[in-house]
């Protein structure tokens, strides 16, 4: 039952994976109007993020289907569904590090947002989009995705105290 449950968590990632942008953009004007104060404006029905409003040179960033964290999940839910049926007694452990994972990519795909943010006030909007978007976005994103699978991982066939002291 487990297993169904989490491939139809997949499943239902992938149908409404444009609601998932939009709670994702949200959570990034959230995040940069704590940390900016040169206005932000978040256009959910867009998936899209405007920051620099006070300033100069504003942009809006749209999360696409490629930029958004969705997918990355994807790996996370299928992997915890095969670990699930091989493995059920395992599923307080599977699913807490199904979560810690989770939270982990969602963040990492936040940092790719503020690396964009932070080299387009830095570098300006052609060189710093490019360089934010195409090189570290893209870095940040590959290193955060494999992060969390081995955080996953790990966590999941890790032994407890107890199980280590009874071995």
């Amino acid at each position: 039952m487990a297993v169904l449950a989490v491939l139809a968590v997949a499943v239902g990632l992938v149908l409404a994976e444009r609601l998932y942008r939009v709670f994702e953009v949200q959570l990034s004007g959230l995040i940069l109007r704590v940390i900016t104060t040169s206005g932000v404006f978040v256009a959910g029905e867009r998936e899209t993020v405007y920051f620099g409003l006070s300033g100069d040179t504003p942009l809006g960033l749209r999360m696409t289907p490629e930029c958004s964290s969705a997918f990355m999940l994807l790996p996370l839910l299928l992997v915890t569904a095969v670990m699930l049926y091989f493995r059920p007694g395992n599923a307080k452990r599977l699913f807490t590090s199904l979560l810690i994972s989770a939270i982990v990519v969602i963040l990492v795909n936040q940092m790719r947002v503020l690396a964009i943010v932070g080299l387009v006030n830095v570098m300006g909007i052609d060189e710093g989009y490019y360089w934010g978007h195409t090189l570290l976005g893209s870095m940040v994103s590959v290193l955060g995705g494999a992060v969390a699978l081995v955080l996953f991982v790990w966590l999941s066939t890790r032994k407890s105290r107890a199980e280590r002291g009874t071995a």
